[in-house]
């Protein structure tokens, strides 16, 4: 299946804001596209548009499931959540990582606050992250071409490594393709046959070897739980109840947040988180090893579209700039848009922002055709760099630039190659 290629930077620490950056974990990394309207593009398997902001975006990796280090104010068993932490650093580039004692979670120094790489990705999931596989260094492709992926290439992935080192626990959903799923379900399945003593599986519990003694959230915390377990025992405890009596019931209550819809591959039946968990008294246990299912990602909400926007991010380009004209700069600076599509374009609504304001967007921008606006307003463009950003009616961001003081030149105008 193909995969949306992503260049951009990986991110542990915020420079500028030490102790408020991203909280990396075994399954999750910041990651800053180099172009950030290709993210709008992918298609919204729940209907939710991607988290993104100026510091990037988060990545989920597809197919797997690291321990718990930081959920709803709860973690499970810390040796194994921060071992499969670190090998993702680890394995991205970074190095020196040093968290701080009283945020845990929070990057406190490392070598590198930053590191190229990229993503294979194929859509956004439920949370606003992207789904993708993720690898150091970039690709030798161009930025959002469609890449390929086989199982040689899979087992390049930062993804796979996790899996085959025996550090986090395997988690296939629907949006992973068959032929990659089964050579991962492999992967996965030698690893618990290694029992690598680095890795989870020799203090895994609660599967189908056996049950796992809980008598509450406290040692939840304490073990090697499947995580998409761990995260439905978490609010069924915060709830008030006292044992697992009434866990079978409280998934059942709410198929959508709770009881996953599953596909069971040794029966190939449709089912239900219920169907492959037993809980009664102070045990809990998964009777099928979780690479035997696949999970369906959450649906979307009613009327929430799934497919990007019909004009989506990246479709009309900020393609030109004139800051500094001959003369008075004041009515006189123009920016010029291009619509890449076949379609006419309303600009009803849209508009031009800048660190000088915000300029309103009228008419029609036929399609492949250029339009030059002459900036009025409190929107100006600094002779000392600065970035534009061009969003539609919506407040959605179709695309954004930025130049800097050395491309500032009397009377040029800006090219923003593509």
């Amino acid at each position: 299946m193909s995969y949306t290629l992503l260049r951009g930077t990986f991110v542990i620490r915020y420079p500028d804001s030490p102790r408020r950056g991203p909280e990396p974990d075994g399954d999750t990394v910041k990651f800053r596209p180099d172009n950030p309207a290709l993210v709008e593009r992918l298609p919204r398997h729940s209907g939710r548009p991607p988290a993104l902001s100026r510091r990037g975006v988060s990545i989920r990796l597809e197919a797997v499931d690291a321990l718990e280090t930081h959920f709803a104010e709860t973690h499970q068993e810390p040796a194994g959540a921060f071992a499969a932490r670190d090998e993702l650093l680890r394995l991205l580039g970074f190095t020196n990582v040093v968290f701080w004692d009283d945020l845990p979670n929070t990057v406190r120094s490392a070598d590198q606050d930053e590191l190229r790489g990229h993503v294979l990705t194929n859509g956004v999931d439920a949370n606003g992250r992207l789904i993708g596989f993720v690898l150091a260094g970039d690709h030798p492709g161009p930025d959002g071409s469609a890449v390929l992926l086989d199982a040689a290439g899979v087992d390049a992935t930062v993804n796979a490594a996790l899996l085959a080192a025996g550090l986090v626990y395997p988690a296939f959903y629907a949006t992973l393709p068959g032929e990659l799923r089964t050579h991962l379900a492999e992967v996965s399945a030698q690893a618990r046959r290694k029992a690598l003593p680095s890795g989870i599986w020799p203090r895994a519990t609660g599967d189908p070897d056996g049950p796992a003694p809980l008598d509450g959230l406290a040692a939840a915390e304490r073990l090697v739980l499947w995580p998409k377990l761990f995260r439905r025992l978490v609010p069924y405890f915060a709830e008030g109840f006292t044992d697992l009596s009434h866990f079978d019931a409280w998934l059942r209550a709410d198929p959508v947040h709770r009881d996953d819809q599953l596909f069971l591959l040794d029966t190939l039946e449709r089912g239900n988180l219920h169907d492959v968990v037993r809980a009664s008294g102070q045990q809990i246990q998964l009777t099928v090893w979780p690479e035997r299912f696949v999970i369906d990602p959450d649906p979307a909400p009613p009327g929430a579209p799934v497919r990007p926007p019909l004009t989506a991010a990246g479709d009309v380009l900020i393609v030109a700039a004139l800051p500094d004209p001959r003369g008075a700069d004041h009515g006189a600076e123009t920016v010029t848009l291009l619509n890449l599509t076949p379609a006419t374009v309303d600009l009803t609504g849209w508009a031009l922002a800048g660190s000088g304001g915000r300029m309103e967007l009228l008419g029609a921008l036929a399609g492949g055709s250029t339009l030059r606006v002459t900036l009025g307003g409190p929107l100006r463009l600094g002779n000392q760099g600065g970035a534009l950003v061009l969003v539609d009616a919506d407040g959605t961001t179709i695309d954004q630039v930025t130049y800097k003081a050395d491309q500032v030149r009397p009377g040029r105008t800006i090219c923003f190659g593509r």
